[in-house]
């Protein structure tokens, strides 16, 4: 994407990683971008300054997406600023480590809440606030969603059921001119010390592109499905692991 400029974002989980990678691309191609977040006011302050200089303009707005009534005052909050939007990216995610057998059904719903909230209670405000704009939704899931991934149970029944629903609302929302698709990746190289580096340079290894995942690797193709050159892909599973998931063991 090279020129996003008098087009308005909003990213959930946009503080960090991913999110964070993504209204990075956005705001420098020229978007003014809301960041959504659920709880660290540190992490939100910091995100906002790392984007200070770029050609397009950040702001933070606390909300749990996962709270129907917090994400409304989130969307009311769009349209007061900037009367409608362009890109709704969700990027944020909630799953709780534990075997399949010890996982607890609170945990689950609670993976699933984060996954499908925003998108299932919001879909009618998120249409109407693109009406008249080439709206695209795009929503970021992982290969848990169809492999299993030990210990990743809660987060990989949710974004299983994400992806289900992206195909879902695509189908609803084509004929308004708004595109819904999901990019899906292996594990992420955060670069922050929260992985056994055993196990990073493991997946590195068995990776045929010779390393892992980074968050702008995914903000590069979510960039691209919120481009006017794409606005004939929709309801599609965009796999972005440089490979991984192509070796058969």
């Amino acid at each position: 994407m090279s020129d996003a400029q008098g087009r308005t974002a909003v990213v959930t989980g946009g503080t960090s990683g991913v999110g964070l990678a993504v209204a990075r691309r956005l705001c420098a191609a020229g978007a003014d971008v809301i960041l959504d977040y659920a709880h660290d006011d540190t992490a939100a302050a910091d995100a906002v300054r790392s984007l200070d200089g770029l050609p397009g303009s950040a702001a933070v707005v606390k909300a749990d997406v996962s709270d129907p009534v917090a994400f409304d005052g989130l969307l009311g909050e769009v349209r007061e600023r900037f009367g409608g939007l362009d890109f709704f990216v969700h990027s944020s995610a909630s799953f709780t480590p534990s075997p399949t057998l010890g996982t607890s059904p609170e945990a689950v719903e609670r993976s699933l809440s984060v996954a499908l909230s925003p998108l299932l209670h919001g879909a009618g405000r998120l249409s109407a606030l693109m009406q008249g704009r080439a709206g695209r939704i795009v929503a970021v899931s992982s290969l848990g969603a169809r492999r299993v991934v030990p210990g990743y149970v809660s987060g990989g029944v949710a974004k299983a059921a994400l992806e289900a629903l992206v195909r879902y609302l695509a189908a609803e929302l084509a004929g308004s001119g708004i595109t819904v698709n999901a990019v899906s990746t292996a594990k992420i190289d955060k670069a922050d010390g929260s992985a056994p580096p055993a196990l990073l340079k493991a997946l590195a290894a068995r990776t045929p592109g010779g390393r892992l995942t980074t968050p702008d690797d995914v903000a590069g193709v979510v960039a691209l499905l919120c481009s006017d050159e794409a606005a004939w892909i929709q309801g599609q599973i965009v796999t972005v692991d440089g490979g991984f998931s192509l070796p058969a063991a």
